[in-house]
């Protein structure tokens, strides 16, 4: 068997990723295929799954891949293909999603999903993902695309919509749901056996129903706690718990992600309502510095004292691959095409986030259903910047990308049709030859 990581330069995710693989009976005697396009980055993947693997017994194989030219050899004969790709990497380009929209009075927390940022992501990642799509298509035809780089719903959207790739979409988010809330609400007791439905979209996926190990609905007890926190100016997961108060259910990614999924919270004409919900400005730009200068020192200490023991950790990947090559069943919150209506209420050319069976068969959807009228809408005002984003990369069509910032909810509560476009421009003439050219 054979596992394709691309973007292995993300050194901490190759490492639990294929590190996860070498944990499993079915999957550590394995080729581990690296690629990626910096050496150095890859080196360092190299030099740690090398050593997790002699330690973990000296299943395997682990194999490097430098550089386009490269790429098809690393993709030939791969079964599963994770992608973790950053295009543009924190510099220059989040550097770039942040600092122009700052210039137009735009203000972000994460900017790697939706928004103007999220936008940009999106059309620096695709025309790379069509070059990986037309290598699979080549050389390993019947392998699954699992998808961890965001945006997720557009990546995977335009994955599913526009090539024969097998892909699924794969985020965390759905599996910590529940548990940081009932945590947080000081509900410990009613983590165990608990039952739940979560569906909608990718970081706007909906905790439909929650229910403790005797079928008891625990939202009534979660609607009557969630003023209390509200009102705690030290609480720091307040628009989502704002969601349950105002739409009635809770979503599945945090609310720093949030704060600028709509139009609600970053508000330049109400400037105390960051300090209110606790809304972490240029929040990602800070993460990228310490994580960049974390790896440092933990490399460091990797190379002096030895790789640490790895245990497994609950991402889906490769609990999808055991159920697939084992045809045992598991069941995942996965991205795909909302093709045969699985979530009613909302487009079927959208990447809807709904439960899936995994099994020999691969990576079944199931159907949810149509979401509660205000759910869907909340998720519509994303789904649209999703479409139009998706379009613009397939028809190099400059218009698409205005429309998708016009039609963004934070952005076009904040500023002018005009502006929008400026901005628009601006940041497309500032990433330079990271962008295809738009017509």
């Amino acid at each position: 068997m054979k596992i394709t990581f691309m973007g292995a330069g993300s050194t901490v995710f190759a490492r639990n990723l294929i590190g996860d693989a070498m944990c499993s009976e079915t999957l550590r005697d394995t080729v581990f295929a690296l690629y990626d396009i910096d050496g150095e980055r890859l080196e360092q993947s190299r030099t740690i799954l090398e050593a997790m693997r002699v330690a973990k017994g000296g299943f395997g194989k682990i194999e490097c891949y430098l550089g386009v030219e490269n790429r098809k050899e690393a993709l030939r004969g791969a079964d599963f293909v994770i992608n973790a790709i950053q295009v543009g990497l924190y510099d220059p380009c989040t550097i770039i999603d942040f600092e122009v929209p700052k210039k137009y009075g735009l203000r972000q927390t994460i900017a790697d999903t939706l928004g103007i940022g999220g936008i940009m992501r999106a059309l620096r990642t695709i025309p790379v993902l069509s070059d990986f799509a037309h290598d699979m298509e080549e050389v390993c035809p019947d392998a699954w695309f699992l998808n961890y780089t965001n945006p997720m719903a557009m990546l995977s959207g335009y994955m599913q919509r526009y090539t024969g790739v097998k892909t699924v979409g794969l985020c965390h988010s759905v599996q910590s749901c529940s548990y940081d809330l009932l945590t947080q609400l000081g509900m410990e007791d009613k983590l165990d056996g608990r039952k739940e439905v979560i569906a909608g979209i990718n970081h706007m996926a909906w905790l439909l129903e929650i229910r403790d190990k005797n079928g008891v609905d625990l939202y009534p007890e979660i609607k009557r706690r969630v003023p209390e926190k509200l009102a705690d100016p030290e609480f720091k997961n307040k628009v989502r718990l704002d969601y349950i108060k105002n739409f009635g259910y809770y979503c599945t990614e945090s609310s720093e992600h949030n704060a600028e999924y709509n139009m609600f919270y970053i508000k330049s004409k109400y400037p105390e309502l960051i300090e209110k919900y606790n809304i972490p400005l240029d929040e990602y730009p800070r993460r990228c510095v310490n994580q960049i200068e974390g790896w440092k020192k933990e490399y460091a200490e990797l190379l002096e004292n030895g790789v640490k023991d790895h245990k497994r950790t609950g991402e889906y990947a490769t609990y999808i691959m055991e159920a697939i090559v084992n045809n045992t069943p598991y069941q995942i919150g996965g991205n795909v095409l909302n093709t045969n209506g699985l979530i009613s209420n909302l487009p079927r050319e959208a990447c809807v986030e709904v439960p899936c069976l995994v099994n020999g068969m691969g990576i079944n959807p199931c159907s949810v259903g149509a979401l509660p009228v205000q759910c869907a809408a909340m998720n519509m005002t994303n789904i649209n910047v999703q479409l139009l984003t998706i379009e613009a990369a397939v028809t190099g069509k400059k218009e698409h990308i205005y429309q998708a910032a016009m039609l963004d909810p934070h952005t076009g509560s904040e500023l002018d049709i005009d502006t929008i476009k400026k901005m628009v421009d601006d940041l497309i003439e500032a990433h330079g030859d990271y962008l295809p050219k738009y017509h």
